[in-house]
């Protein structure tokens, strides 16, 4: 005999990973070489101090000279603020060093590992 509580269940169960999977998914490092550090030196153009994530832009230079811009996607200021930032921590135009784990598509992007300032300070992505 069948439950009379069986498909109502079985809706729910369906319900709740619809909405699980995307949540679990956003989570995910998978854009990252996780496996690798880089590490760049520039010039803050933003500093977005946003949910879900914050993220850092600068210009950098390389080899040749060529400037192109750079986002480093950073974790919540929630996290952030634990871990010793303010949203006044970095300023557009602060000369600043970011280790970073890159894009795995080559594009100028990655997730921060920590930030030195220019008077050494170092900040972490925590």
């Amino acid at each position: 005999m069948r439950s009379k509580w069986l498909i109502p269940l079985a809706l729910a169960a369906a319900a709740a990973t619809t909405i699980i999977a995307p949540a679990a998914a956003h989570h995910s490092f998978a854009m990252f070489d996780m496996t690798k550090d880089v590490s760049a030196t520039g010039t803050v153009t933003e500093f977005r101090w946003t949910n879900p994530h914050a993220w850092l832009h600068l210009d950098v230079a390389d080899a040749s000279g060529t400037t192109a811009n750079w986002a480093i996607e950073m974790t919540s200021p929630n996290n952030l603020i634990a871990g010793g930032w303010r949203r006044s921590s970095l300023k557009i135009g602060d000369k600043v060093n970011v280790q970073f784990h890159p894009l795995i598509n080559g594009k100028k992007g990655g997730s921060l590992d920590k930030v030195t300032l220019a008077n050494g300070t170092v900040l972490q992505n925590k």
